[in-house]
């Protein structure tokens, strides 16, 4: 038998129930993992209580982002074997998939295996955030150096992963965070510079750091009221990338500063295109070296063991985390 972390109705954390499952197989195509860590994301709260994506079929499960070691093979797979050391890559939902738990399957075309120089938990944090920033500052906004980046909820894993990916194509990477109190520990993870939306004008900060010009790519995870803001923050025939929805209130959408600054707004999903082969060897052939000659370093705010995941998805839900939080099995 396995463990698994399930949940049959909607609801605040202690809906996720621990219960034991028969010992998943792999079909043609699939491993198997002894989950060793599971990196937590912000999607998996809003999923959890329905209030974002498709509703949920229960018992619905949960994970995207998990580490461990191969524990059997399906048919076909290849350059993957029994004790390998791996990561998984987000390409796929949580109807297919859920690494909520001590064994589970995983397709393995979205399996790397991941540097020595990783721990558990640092591997299971890596995934998730670069590969989202990846997607949207290197796939589609095609950085490059000199550019001035305007990153939303710049303390969560993505925004602290989008600092570094802006760092290495040599842009300028400007941190949007609620207050001041995490400007100091923004700025040692990478940020040229730090804006505290509740005690600065955001608008009018960015025009002082960038010369007048605004930024050339906003990377919004938190949309809502503010949206206007980052909208009149970015430059002419700038991108403003959304993959979040922080708020819960309602976009305001400045028509006028969209057609008049020629704006391109585009959304996407961590996992946007990944179902094709060349651009998720291109994703794995960006990030692995950067994990590996330690370029890339994922933040870890807390661990739980897997019995208390209610109390990390409770944290997870306080936003008062630097970083990504993790369950470790």
């Amino acid at each position: 038998m396995a463990r698994k972390i399930l949940f049959y109705e909607p609801g605040p954390a202690e809906v996720l129930k621990i219960v034991e499952v028969p010992t998943p197989e792999p079909a043609a195509g699939e491993i198997r993992i002894r989950v060793k860590a599971i990196g937590l994301n912000r999607a998996e709260i809003n999923y959890r209580a329905a209030t974002y994506g498709p509703p949920p079929a229960f018992p619905a499960q949960l994970g995207l982002e998990a580490s461990g070691e191969i524990d059997a093979v399906g048919s076909g797979v290849t350059g993957l074997g029994v004790g390998d050391a791996v990561s998984v890559i987000a390409t796929f939902g949580y109807t297919q998939y859920g690494l909520y738990g001590d064994l589970v399957l995983a397709p393995a075309r979205s399996v790397v295996k991941h540097p020595a120089n990783l721990s558990w938990e640092e591997a299971a944090a890596s995934w998730m955030p670069f590969t989202t920033a990846w997607t949207g500052l290197i796939d589609l906004a095609k950085l490059t150096s000199g550019d001035t980046v305007l990153i939303t909820a710049a303390s969560s894993s993505v925004g602290l992963a989008a600092i570094q990916v802006s760092r290495r194509e040599g842009a300028i990477p400007i941190a949007l965070t609620r207050r001041s109190r995490k400007a100091d520990a923004l700025l040692q993870a990478g940020a040229a510079h730090v804006i505290a939306a509740e005690e600065k004008d955001v608008e009018e900060e960015v025009k002082r750091l960038t010369d007048g010009k605004g930024a050339r790519v906003v990377f919004d995870a938190v949309g809502g009221p503010s949206f206007a803001k980052l909208v009149s923050s970015t430059a002419v025939d700038g991108l403003v990338l959304t993959y979040g929805v922080l708020s819960k209130q309602m976009n305001s959408f400045p028509a006028v500063q969209v057609f008049r600054r020629r704006l391109t707004i585009r959304g996407f999903a961590a996992n946007t295109g990944l179902d094709d082969n060349g651009r998720l060897d291109a994703l794995k052939s960006y990030i692995l070296p950067g994990l590996a000659s330690g370029a890339f370093k994922p933040w870890i705010a807390k661990t739980f063991p897997f019995e208390r995941i209610v109390d990390a998805h409770r944290y997870l839900e306080s936003n008062d985390q630097f970083g990504k939080i993790v369950v470790t099995v």
